[in-house]
């Protein structure tokens, strides 16, 4: 019985856990499933809800005016949002993967999935970013059981054959332009090492724009990140919150698993509610 329990965790056949959450840690149902929603107490991915505002939200391709917005527009001010979101998280740790949900529902609209190669640097990040904003808006920060994102994606959307559009249930991932993402994501392959562990020598998101400054139209978001008004560079710098000299040379972090098929990311959550259950019995 156990074995059976444990085959079909996190499927269509699991009557007791919800599948899409465990695929794509978000479920058009939320807090009213009737199955349940296994949430990580730690996870190598971050989920950031509804954080990407696309300028063409009510209808797509056509501004809050009615006006039709230029596609090259929409791209520029997504990979705006993207360099942004990079440069301020990869403080933090090496980011493994970062992808932004193309889908227009409401539990997945401008969804931001952020997994670093390590446990640890998911967990500082999700502690710096808890009571900060991004463009006036509170950023909605939590742990995920996405590890994989092969499964969580619609596959037929990647072959533009997905006959459910903007509505999927699956994520589909906005794509950036190649030379960026050699930019943002080359830097690792260059050094061949862990990024440093001070996070006061990361480029400042800043400080790392590039021409498309200068040309973004009326589409262009605020990309400055917010501290309760503050700027990141204020809690960022080489001061810790008490005022001291921030430290140097942590302990040792412990890797994590960069990706995990599906039984293992059933056992782990299994592992996951025993502790719970220790933990309350």
């Amino acid at each position: 019985m156990a074995e059976h329990l444990a085959s079909i965790f996190g499927t269509e056949k699991d009557r007791v856990n919800c599948p899409f959450y465990f695929k794509i840690g978000a479920c058009r149902h939320g807090d009213r499933c009737s199955r349940l929603h296994n949430r990580p107490t730690i996870s190598p991915t971050l989920l950031l809800s509804n954080m990407y505002q696309r300028p063409d939200m009510i209808t797509p391709g056509v501004d809050a005016q009615g006006q039709p917005i230029d596609p090259r527009k929409i791209q520029e001010h997504f990979e705006d949002f993207y360099e942004d979101i990079f440069e301020e998280l990869g403080k933090f740790g090496e980011i493994e993967s970062l992808n932004v949900c193309d889908n227009l529902a409401d539990h997945m609209i401008g969804n931001v999935y952020i997994q670093y190669r390590e446990e640890d640097h998911a967990a500082a990040a999700m502690r710096a970013l808890q009571g900060r904003f991004y463009s006036g808006r509170p950023i909605i920060v939590d742990f995920s059981p996405v590890t994989d994102f092969r499964e969580a994606t619609c596959r037929q959307y990647e072959e533009n054959s997905c006959n459910r559009g903007g509505y999927c249930n699956f994520m589909h991932v906005k794509q950036i332009g190649r030379e960026l993402r050699r930019k943002l994501f080359g830097r690792y392959r260059r050094s061949g090492t862990r990024r440093s562990r001070s996070r006061s020598h990361s480029p400042s998101p800043y400080h790392k724009r590039g021409s498309r400054d200068h040309d973004r139209g009326d589409y262009r978001d605020r990309s400055d990140y917010y501290d309760n008004g503050r700027r990141s560079g204020d809690r960022h710098g080489n001061y810790d919150r008490d005022g001291g000299r921030r430290r140097h040379g942590s302990p040792r972090r412990t890797k994590s698993p960069v990706r995990e098929g599906s039984e293992e990311r059933r056992a782990r959550i299994e592992q996951w509610n025993r502790e719970k259950e220790e933990k309350h019995g």
